[in-house]
């Protein structure tokens, strides 16, 4: 495989981000599908990119990750391409969202979302709070999780 590179995401990768994120949420099949693809993509490009911090991984030329964090301190979206995951990808993104937001930073998970929740518990996440999904928009039980500086990374 080539090598990683991370950088900010300019508008015009939002298609390419929008082809991960589609691709990246299409394993989760445990959820409803509530929105078309160009409904998402829309969502991408307008909501995310707009007003989102948001980087990339690159590997070759292709946009394979992404990164998504809020002025604050929430992660918002990560996610890696299926074809790209157990390649270290995710983490090199989650050290972004790290040095971007050193303070800390809390991020939401469907608890049935096991293999997420198995990575960001190897990188030294914490559960805060468990759920009954009834506040997000799939209606299905999530997690919030914690990371803080200091712990494990």
């Amino acid at each position: 495989m080539s090598e990683v590179r991370i950088r900010a995401a300019s508008p015009k990768d939002a298609d390419a981000v929008a082809e991960v994120f589609i691709a990246s949420f299409g394993t989760l099949t445990f959820l409803p599908k509530l929105h078309t693809d160009e409904e998402t993509a829309d969502f991408i490009t307008n909501t995310v990119m707009a007003e989102q911090e948001v980087s990339v991984a690159e590997v070759g030329d292709a946009i394979v990750g992404f990164v998504a964090t809020s002025h604050g301190d929430h992660l918002e979206h990560l996610y890696v391409h299926p074809d790209h995951q157990g390649r270290g990808i995710g983490s090199a993104l989650l050290e972004r969202a790290k040095a971007r937001m050193p303070g800390g930073f809390r991020l939401w998970v469907f608890q049935a979302n096991a293999g997420a929740r198995r990575f960001y518990e190897r990188h030294g996440l914490k559960v805060v709070k468990l759920t009954d999904g009834s506040a997000n928009e799939e209606k299905t039980q999530d997690a919030l999780y914690e990371w803080l500086p200091g712990g494990p990374s």
